[in-house]
């Protein structure tokens, strides 16, 4: 048997946690970002063989992605994003959560919302590098049938994909900044980095 359970974060609910993602940046500011990475990493390695939640576990896998995002050579994540991205890790190098770890079905449940929000906020970022790792897969995937005569015509390809993705990226990022300005301050969307 199972329960499902859905609950609505109100604008106080969404102020609290920008409040608390604010204070966890400032709070790392002092950390390099390879910490930050390895706090990230920690949280990842402290749910393995834990029973938790589909919703909780779920989120949290998708830190990988973060990281794999910043550390990836051939993405070479340029630096606004990289630093946007390192100041949303942030948040798992802050030793204190708003519900502790230890406590059984919930303790995970702060951070997976968290990684739920800086996911919607970062969903261009994500969907630029996962295409850029799905057409680096299909192309390794076709072994001799490969374009490449070399490894140099496989790194141009590569930057090509690249500097195209980055530039729809930044075009939607704009677009939807674009869109926020335009609503009304009631109804604009949940930002971590407003």
């Amino acid at each position: 048997m199972s329960l499902r359970v859905t609950f609505e974060l109100g604008k106080s609910d969404l102020d609290h946690f920008r409040t608390i993602m604010r204070e966890a940046r400032e709070a790392s500011v002092e950390l390099t970002p390879d910490a930050v990475l390895e706090a990230a990493r920690g949280l990842m390695e402290a749910v393995k063989g834990i029973e938790l939640p589909d919703f909780v576990r779920g989120r949290l896998e998708k830190i990988k992605v973060l990281i794999d995002m910043v550390e990836d050579s051939e993405w070479r994540l340029p630096k606004e994003e990289t630093g946007r991205v390192l100041n949303a890790l942030a948040y798992f190098s802050e030793p204190e959560d708003l519900i502790p770890d230890h406590v059984p079905g919930l303790g995970f449940l702060d951070d997976a919302i968290m990684v739920e929000l800086v996911c919607r906020e970062f969903r261009f970022e994500i969907q630029a590098y996962t295409r850029f790792c799905r057409m680096r897969e299909v192309e390794e995937k076709r072994g001799d049938r490969s374009r490449f005569t070399s490894e140099d015509t496989r790194q141009l390809w590569l930057e090509e994909r690249r500097k195209e993705l980055v530039s729809w990226m930044r075009e939607r990022r704009r677009g939807r900044s674009r869109s926020r300005k335009s609503a009304s301050a009631g109804s604009s969307p949940f930002s971590l980095f407003r």
